[in-house]
């Protein structure tokens, strides 16, 4: 039943909800804890990211269909790992400053830069990391999952930069409230066009090879990446459709006190 393409695609998109839930549950939890909290939930999460490394190391030994499934959720683990980092305030980047309003054009970027440089080498690494054990094994779903992730996470982080219709500002913790000095709400530019276009033709390009894949390994591993790029391909126009996804996820977060909601508007 797991090599169904289906099945895979189901467990891509339920896996994505999941860990995107779980992240924004911890992290939440810890805004209203408090600041020290933060640290403690990344230092408590490193025996996943260790998991996730032997078994993005194992799974690519060998292709079979556990192994797909294998190294698809180990990359998970490592990814959900350093986004808890990034999001907890621990590994973001060396200025933690608000951007002053009159900052603008090459300026600004080297400013957004400093903001999440120590996140971007983390999330490189993660990708040399991979290439290094999955690129050219025997299995190197791995690499390619962690690659759609890094481009798409890469994309979205720069159409928030340069602008788009949409941005929700909801879910921003606590300790990342001065990235959103950063951000910026308008019309779409040339970014976007760029973004969208690249994942929707690997979207596409994966889709046709699930269509003419021959054997269960390459069904389950093509519909896994495909479901995976997909979403991103999604989040993207969620940036410019105004659509209530933040719903998703809503219901399952505790509720931030009066006070913290006060200042997280006040920041915004």
């Amino acid at each position: 039943m797991l090599s169904s393409p289906w099945i895979a695609a189901l467990i891509a998109i339920f896996s994505w909800w999941f860990f995107t839930g779980i992240i924004l549950l911890i992290v939440r939890r810890k805004d209203v804890a408090g600041a020290t909290a933060h640290g403690a939930s990344v230092v408590w999460g490193v025996p996943l990211l260790a998991l996730g490394i032997f078994g993005a190391v194992i799974s690519a030994a060998s292709l079979n269909v556990a192994n797909i499934y294998l190294a698809f959720f180990s990359v998970l683990l490592i990814w959900g790992w350093v986004e808890l980092a990034f999001l907890s305030g621990v590994i973001t980047g060396p200025l933690r400053e608000s951007c002053p309003k009159s900052l603008q054009g090459l300026a600004r970027f080297r400013r957004a830069w400093q903001t999440v440089s120590h996140h971007e080498a983390l999330l490189l690494c993660g990708l040399a990391f991979m290439a290094v054990i999955a690129l050219n094994a025997a299995n190197p779903l791995g690499f390619w999952a962690y690659f759609i992730l890094f481009a798409a996470r890469i994309s979205a982080k720069l159409n928030l930069f340069f602008g788009v219709p949409r941005i929700n500002l909801e879910f921003i913790p606590q300790p990342l409230l001065h990235l959103t000095s950063y951000f910026k709400q308008g019309p779409v530019t040339v970014a976007f066009s760029l973004g969208i276009t690249g994942l929707s033709l690997v979207t596409a390009a994966l889709g046709l090879a699930l269509f003419s894949a021959s054997t269960a390994e390459a069904q389950t591993g093509h519909a896994l990446l495909f479901a995976l790029c997909a979403l991103a391909t999604l989040e993207h126009w969620l940036m410019v459709i105004p659509l209530p996804d933040a719903k998703l996820w809503r219901w399952m977060l505790p509720t931030l006190s009066t006070n913290t909601k006060t200042g997280q508007s006040h920041e915004l």
